[in-house]
This record gives structure tokens, sequence and C-alpha cells, in this order.
């Protein structure tokens, strides 16, 4: 089981939702630092505030960050001359927005940034690099897990982050690398990511899409953020984990291995 108590943190798109959810609960856990990045100058400095006046002063620092920018870069390089080494790297910035003048910024930070910063944590983690291991969690969401009509922009950058995930975390690099890298699928959680204005790819999909979002079951921040939890305690590279609608935290990685088996069925025979 892996611990935070120590540890040292960085955390993408973490000053409001989930990530903030999840910067509060490390540092109750005893993680020794956390990187907060965010674009939110605001929030980001009010929860490293709070995070300091709580748990000792240097246990977070806000690094104003676009992800899409070398102030990704500026965050990796000013985190690791002040302790040396990240321990885990949480890839949890992301836009669900498929609109015509968002939709490229959406997949650079779903998809492009997620990679870049992946990478980049992969390489100094790695026991090859002589680094000492280390975790990297990719935020997915269950839209990775099905198909639908209504955000196919946003889906096919989740479907993408799900697929570099596991083969990235697979078993083969694992034991070469001491890199342990986990794809979580969050269902729908009661954020800003939802609460906004949503582009979609026309009119009229627009129209229809806050409706569609109402009905689907919706799990709180707390929620959320417990199913983190236990996600990074006890999954192993190259795992998918859901964590939906107030359910339990559920480890799907045989069901999509055993997806993947069958539709890559006969394409090697």
């Amino acid at each position: 089981m892996c611990e935070v108590r120590g540890k040292i943190f960085l955390v993408t798109g973490s000053a409001g939702g989930i990530g903030a959810g999840v910067v509060r609960a490390l540092a109750e856990r005893g993680a020794k630092h956390i990187a907060i990045l965010d674009v939110n100058v605001r929030d980001g400095k009010s929860l490293e505030k709070e995070i300091n006046d709580k748990h000792g002063a240097k246990t977070a620092k806000f690094h104003k960050c676009d992800v899409t920018t070398t102030e990704l870069d500026d965050a990796y390089d000013d985190t690791i001359k002040q302790f040396g080494y990240i321990d885990v790297v949480v890839n949890n910035a992301g836009i669900m927005n498929d609109g015509p003048d968002i939709y490229l910024k959406a997949l650079n930070v779903n998809v492009n940034a997620l990679i870049k910063s992946s990478l980049k944590a992969y390489h100094l983690m790695s026991k090859e690099n002589g680094g000492r291991g280390g975790t990297i969690i990719n935020v997915s969401s269950i839209v990775a897990l099905m198909q639908s009509f209504l955000l196919p922009i946003y889906s096919a950058s989740k479907s993408a982050v799900l697929q570099f995930s596991n083969c990235l975390g697979a078993e083969q690099n694992y034991a070469r690398t001491g890199v342990r890298v986990v794809a979580v699928c969050y269902g729908t959680t009661d954020t800003n990511l939802i609460n906004g204005t949503i582009g979609a790819v026309d009119k009229t999909m627009e129209a229809i899409l806050p409706a569609a979002l109402d009905k689907m079951p919706k799990q709180g921040v707390d929620d959320a953020v417990k199913g983190f939890l236990e996600a990074f305690e006890k999954c192993r590279s190259g795992d998918t984990w859901l964590i939906s609608s107030r359910r339990p935290a559920e480890d799907i990685t045989q069901t999509v291995k055993e997806s993947y088996a069958s539709l890559s069925k006969g394409v090697f025979s």
C-alpha cells in the first residue's frame, strides 16, 4: 500500500474542484509538500495560505501555471530545486468544452500537456535514470468508457488519456523504471466543470447539453477525493479506477483489458 506521508506531490488544475479537494486531503495525510498548479491565481494563492496556515509553512506552494506553456516546466524546476525530487504527479487539469473557439485549447490541456507532464515525471522518477520511482495519476473520465454523441471531442481526449496511461503504465515499463502510472475515471462530479457554460460542436447539441447533464447521477467532491485516495493507496501500475456516483471506488482494470482484448481479437492472427 502506498502512503501519502512524507512525499512530494505536484498537482495540476488544483486551485478548485476535485484538485483542491485532493490538495487538502494530501495535506491532512501528512504530505511533505504539495505544488499547486493552476491558472486561477486568486484561488490558488488562497489555497496555499489555507494549507500552510493549517499544516505549516512550505507544506504547499502555488504556481501560476497554464500547463500548455513553459510555466509547466518552471513549476517542475522550482519544486525539484527546492525539494530535490517529486514523488507523485497528479495530472488533473482539464477543460470540458467542445466549442469551436475552445476545443483546440481543450485538446492541448487534456492530452498534449498531460502527456508532456507525464513524460517529464516519468524520466525524472525512472530508476534507469537514477530516480527512485514514483507515481503518475492521470485523470480520465467515465466518458472514456462509453460512447455518447454529446461531447465527442472531450470524450476523445479522455479516451486518449486512458489509453496513454494504460500503455505507459504497463508491467514491462514499470518493471524497468519503478514508475507507477494509473488512470482515474471520474463520473459526473459537482464542480465548475459541469456547472458553467459548456460549448458543443453545434448549437443544437449546445442547447440539449444542460438538460442531459442534469439527468446524470452526480457525486460530490468529497466522494471523488475519497475514491482518489483509495486508488492512490491500492492501485498497481497500468490500473484503471472508476470513481462515480457515490459508489465505492472500483478497480476496473480487468474489464478494460478484456474490452481491448475483444476489440483486437484476430488483428494479429
